[in-house]
């Protein structure tokens, strides 16, 4: 009602003055971060100290830092390099990181020639968890050279056991990568 008397500009005045008010008295009269005497003068050691306190961020972590973007190979992802290391004794049969798939061939130790193994590996996620992989291993037994065979899937011991070194192998990669990167930002 007060408003439809007064003129507009003297309106958004009243309007834009009180909101500085609220503004003003929820700092309790100070605006934050203005005590000089807590902070260094190097803007350097202002910004190592912003960042050890946890306030603040870098763009170096966001964009690639300087060295021109980040590409998401398959060697930057921990999960696909420990799979791979962890099963590089085996031949792949068929490997497709934008799937998030990596199959391997039919593999036997040379003790049983009539029995061989085969793993695949399917990727649900990027995150190391447990949830984040989808083992499969498969066992075929043959009878008279490979014309009697029986493929089934093989108890999940042993896919648990591979899962579990693949993620110990991927968050050991991780713990590097990001150790790598904190030695890099403090340069």
């Amino acid at each position: 009602m007060i408003f439809k008397i007064l003129p507009k500009k003297v309106t958004i005045t009243l309007i834009f003055s009180s909101l500085i008010i609220l503004i003003l008295n929820g700092c309790n009269g100070k605006l934050p971060g203005g005590d000089a005497r807590k902070f260094p003068a190097d803007p350097k050691k202002r910004v190592e100290q912003n960042l050890a306190e946890g306030r603040g961020f870098t763009l170096n972590d966001t964009f690639g830092g300087s060295k021109g973007g980040t590409f998401d190979f398959a060697n930057s992802n921990e999960l696909w390099r420990a799979s791979l290391d962890v099963i590089d004794f085996m031949p792949l049969s068929s490997v497709n990181y934008s799937g998030g798939i990596i199959i391997t061939d039919w593999y036997s130790d040379g003790q049983n020639s009539n029995e061989s193994i085969k793993i695949s590996i399917r990727f649900l996620t990027n995150e190391i968890r447990s949830d984040a992989l989808d083992v499969k291993i498969f066992n075929r037994k043959c009878n008279n050279n490979f014309i009697n065979c029986n493929i089934t899937e093989t108890d999940k011991i042993l896919v648990t056991e591979i899962t579990k070194e693949i993620l110990k192998k991927a968050a050991t990669y991780k713990k590097e990568k990001t150790n790598k990167r904190k030695k890099a930002r403090k340069k």
